[in-house]
């Protein structure tokens, strides 16, 4: 039977994107429920980082996006904020010259006051590291630091879609875990998180769902805890597997 999802937060249908003339997603068609999480799997350069640049409104496309139930169609990166999501981009990307509140005050910029300080206050109590340094320098903290400063620069919004561009990239061992552990308590409280990461077991441990990327089209679906899952994802990046319902497998 097919695989079951919650009901539908995120419907992506017939998405094509790149860069100018460049086109790199070729008609992706994605689907992510309310509190589900769902791994974006596939090898550099499947379109991974510009799927999740177009649903947030990063990029020109063409197609479908449905979130909530709001067509994004011509939405800009601000609306996509408010509608509910939050992407944190890959590399660390924070204002190094002011201090880890400052960063937390601009992503809650234009809420109330009090429902900003309230919402800094949840988030920095995902991440003690941060809350013991709040006033001091963003550039001082390490690249660990800093990535969970971008997560909970997102967090400040209380989105209803977190989502996640390669938070492993250059952390160690300690901290990807440290960082991935947040996106699941999230998860848990009901947030949906779509996560791309090239660590696939760690990957596999928090999603409850795979889709797997490659040559700007999605090539496999299909649940986390499948006991073959390793070996079709390879086969599907390098072409020897193709979308199908998992009752016919």
């Amino acid at each position: 039977m097919p695989i079951s999802v919650p009901e539908p937060l995120l419907q992506v249908s017939g998405l094509h994107a790149g860069y100018g003339k460049v086109e790199v997603l070729h008609g992706v068609n994605l689907t992510i429920g309310a509190g589900e999480a769902v791994a974006l799997l596939g090898p550099n350069g499947a379109g991974k980082t510009t799927l999740l640049r177009a649903v947030s409104g990063l990029l020109p496309w063409s197609g479908q996006i449905r979130f909530n139930g709001r067509d994004l169609a011509n939405a800009t990166p601000r609306d996509t904020v408010r509608a509910g999501i939050a992407h944190v981009i890959e590399g660390h990307r924070v204002f190094a010259h002011l201090t880890i509140l400052d960063n937390l005050l601009l992503a809650g910029y234009g809420m109330p006051r009090a429902e900003r300080s309230a919402r800094i206050e949840q988030a920095l109590g995902m991440f003690p590291e941060l809350a013991s340094r709040r006033h001091g320098p963003a550039g001082a903290l390490s690249g660990g630091q800093q990535q969970m400063l971008a997560v909970a620069q997102g967090l400040v919004r209380k989105p209803r879609l977190l989502m996640l561009d390669e938070p492993s990239a250059g952390l160690s061992p300690v901290l990807v875990d440290r960082v991935l552990s947040v996106a699941q308590q999230l998860c848990e409280a009901g947030t949906a998180v779509l996560l791309v990461e090239q660590l696939v077991e760690k990957a596999l441990a928090m999603a409850q769902r795979v889709c797997a990327l490659a040559r700007g089209t999605i090539v496999l679906e299909a649940s986390a805890d499948e006991a073959d899952l390793p070996t079709r994802l390879e086969a599907a990046y390098f072409g020897r597997d193709a979308v199908a319902p998992l009752a016919a497998r």
